[in-house]
């Protein structure tokens, strides 16, 4: 009885998947909750409590851009790569990590670019910002460090391209932790290698 119910379940998030991944590279949505509830509207499943993982829908992008943007993605993502090791390499005194769908590889035409830097110091990058002349936005995120919830500065520099760079600044025992892992974490020397093995 609840077999074909099951099997019934997961090709619905399967469709999820590739309809949100549909949306995000065609229309530029880079809110994976967004698209996932467009998804399942234009579906006729606003109801759905399956919904699929956030790595679900990364899958299926990484999928679509491969299978219908493959003459044009390579380019637009090393694009993006390259403007965030250009970042990278301005703010290597605070140990920058590249996250998000830059480094994944599901990043499109406007997805944003997304650093970790490290500082004991919460007005340090602030100060780099303003001596650099850096038009910039400031805010706060929070993010979860040794096991709590911390309100932490965050940044956002739009490129002349229009890409936007956002930061986020996490103390220097955060740089320790051993929560980064390679392939959702890249300092500097991973990204240039990156870039060096996926030329465009």
């Amino acid at each position: 009885m609840g077999k074909p119910h099951m099997q019934r379940r997961d090709l619905m998030r399967e469709q999820l998947a590739q309809q949100a991944a549909k949306l995000m590279a065609e229309d530029g949505i880079t809110d994976h909750a967004f698209a996932k509830r467009k998804a399942a509207r234009q579906l006729g499943a606003s109801d759905t409590q399956h919904l699929p993982s956030n790595q679900e829908v990364d899958d299926a992008l990484h999928s679509y851009r491969s299978l219908y943007q493959h003459d044009r993605h390579p380019g637009i993502l090393n694009q993006l790569r390259e403007e965030a090791l250009e970042a990278m390499r301005l703010f290597e005194p605070f140990h920058p990590y590249l996250t998000g769908s830059v480094l994944s590889g599901t990043a499109g035409h406007h997805s944003d670019i997304n650093l970790i830097l490290f500082s004991d110091d919460e007005k340090a990058v602030l100060l780099f910002l303003l001596k650099h002349n850096l038009e910039f936005e400031d805010g706060e995120w929070i993010a979860r460090i040794g096991g709590h919830e911390e309100t932490v500065p965050s940044y956002t520099l739009t490129g002349e391209s229009g890409t936007q760079t956002h930061i986020i600044v996490l103390p220097e025992n955060a740089l320790h932790s051993g929560s980064r892992h390679p392939e959702t974490h890249a300092d500097t020397a991973a990204v240039e290698a990156l870039l060096a093995t996926h030329p465009a």
